[in-house]
């Protein structure tokens, strides 16, 4: 895997819109760099809070749109500044976007759509995390893609556990939102691969 099949991947359709009307939007930053073992994408744990609905989950980071943001990619750049000090501008690239998604928690729709921004991190950048934030965890996309690599996750919601589908690389457990996100980038890859299959003579 590596960059050109990344961006054939993300330029092989439109990224999708919810209809639906949405009060609030969001972005996140889904960030990619050449690793020991290939590329590898960026995750960050989010800190323990009451009122955060994802509070201590694996996420990207990212946050909800200001009128200050040109548009959702600039909310992106700004969200991954103030939570894990790197400057994308300076640093990365854009590669694309994702289909937008809507978002839940603790198992209710919310007023809230996320669309992943997906960047190319061209050179090492040291990191400051935030308050919101208390890890930040390099994993293989290798790995990440690995079928080994899909699991199960527990819920506990009003005294029943339910079930629901995700990732485990490392005993890093990735689900809900961020699993979401992170399976369009999945599908996206897998199809450009069999669209290069095809296409080979």
């Amino acid at each position: 895997m590596d960059f050109a099949q990344i961006r054939a991947a993300l330029a092989l359709r439109p990224p999708e819109r919810v209809i639906d009307v949405v009060r609030s939007r969001a972005a996140v930053a889904i960030l990619l760099r050449e690793g020991t073992d290939g590329l590898e994408a960026l995750f960050i744990r989010r800190a323990e809070h009451p009122r955060d609905p994802w509070s201590g989950q694996v996420a990207f980071p990212g946050g909800r749109w200001e009128p200050g943001d040109r548009d959702l990619e600039a909310t992106a750049r700004r969200e991954t500044l103030e939570e894990i000090g790197l400057d994308l501008g300076a640093v990365a690239e854009p590669l694309g976007s994702l289909d937008e998604v809507r978002a839940m928690a603790r198992l209710r729709p919310m007023d809230l759509s996320i669309t992943p921004f997906v960047f190319r991190l061209r050179q090492a950048s040291p990191t400051t995390l935030s308050p919101e934030v208390t890890s930040l965890h390099w994993l293989p996309l290798r790995a990440l893609l690995d079928p080994a690599a899909a699991s199960t996750t527990e819920y506990v919601h009003e005294a029943t556990t339910l079930r629901f589908p995700s990732l485990d690389v490392g005993g890093l457990v990735i689900w809900g939102l961020t699993y979401r996100m992170f399976t369009g980038l999945a599908e996206r890859l897998r199809a450009a691969s069999a669209h290069a299959d095809q296409a080979a003579p």
